[in-house]
């Protein structure tokens, strides 16, 4: 069982018997995880995520929080190998939402935080997107302090980043993800094919608010959102 896009890939590559069942993964079929999400086709199934809308919603949700959001900056890890697909997703969403995507900076190692991070601050966006990577996750807490420190509202693909102090997450329900897979480890080990067992997409999100932070900012929370939130953090 693997985590992420990069790990299923990872895996794939280690072997082609071996069944493989992924959770958190994103576009399953654009990184060549699998054939189709009804007929996987090989070794690997599990869930996936549908890029575009899920990075949409995360831009809508900071529109309502920010309404003169015009410009946002995006940060990345180019390293990841979905980083292409979520990056041309989120830059439609953007369209579609008459949003300017500039500028965007790519992070592969913690040394570059500081820098690329300057490099947002310089660009003046009224907000700040994160792309949903495992490294970016590991370095929430040097994450969220820049962020603060330079009063960038920012929407947050993981909800342990709002814990962490950030201001905001969309993001699909991980725990249900996780015990989904369980019931895909199930099947397998009752003799199913990965091949066979059809690729699942999300059915619960959580959105996260960190109500102190959006005070910090000076950012007042819409009460409808707040009634949407799945966790409000005082």
């Amino acid at each position: 069982m693997t985590a992420g896009t990069p790990g299923a890939l990872a895996a794939k590559q280690a072997t082609k018997t071996i069944p493989i069942v992924m959770t958190v993964s994103g576009d399953a079929v654009g990184t060549g995880l699998v054939d189709s999400l009804a007929r996987p086709g090989g070794n690997v199934t599990g869930s996936t995520t549908i890029v575009q809308e899920l990075e949409g919603k995360r831009l809508e949700l900071l529109k309502e929080v920010i309404p003169r959001l015009s410009r946002v900056a995006v940060l990345t890890n180019p390293a990841n190998p979905l980083d292409p697909i979520v990056l041309k997703q989120t830059q439609l969403a953007a369209s579609a939402l008459h949003l300017k995507l500039e500028p965007i900076v790519g992070v592969k190692r913690v040394a570059e935080l500081d820098g690329a991070f300057a490099t947002i601050s310089r660009g003046r966006p009224d907000g700040l997107v994160l792309l949903a990577d495992r490294f970016l996750l590991a370095e929430r807490v040097r994450i969220v302090e820049l962020a603060e420190q330079r009063r960038l509202p920012t929407m947050y693909p993981y909800r342990e980043m709002v814990k962490a102090g950030g201001l905001m997450s969309y993001s699909p329900s991980y725990p249900d993800l996780f015990r989904r897979a369980a019931s895909f480890v199930d099947k397998i080990l009752k003799g199913a094919k990965p091949a066979d067992i059809p690729v699942e997409q999300p059915t619960k999100y959580e959105l996260v608010i960190n109500v102190k932070t959006a005070k910090a900012l000076g950012l007042t929370i819409p009460p409808s959102l707040l009634l949407r939130a799945d966790q409000v953090i005082e």
